[in-house]
């Protein structure tokens, strides 16, 4: 695959995210909006850590899911919560 076509997909989950933050009121689809940006940042840590043959963009990329993940937990434990 073409780096700027993933870099374009990339782009444009981060700005569906944004848009779902921005827009929405809702506390699930703002959570998952927030998963969206993160997973788009994700994706290009993986692309750009291929392209350069570097394994610091997977170690990254670990790190954001376990932010994710917690985030996940804690965000869905104040929703049920708050419901």
């Amino acid at each position: 695959m073409d780096i700027a076509f993933i870099i374009f997909c990339s782009m444009a989950m981060f700005a569906i995210g944004t848009i779902g933050v921005i827009i929405k009121r809702n506390p699930l689809i703002l959570f998952l909006s927030i998963e969206m940006m993160l997973n788009a940042a994700n994706l290009l840590f993986v692309t750009f850590a291929h392209q350069w043959g570097e394994q610091t963009g997977l170690v990254w990329v670990f790190f954001v899911l376990v932010v994710a993940a917690a985030e996940a937990a804690i965000g869905l434990a104040i929703i049920i919560n708050l419901f």
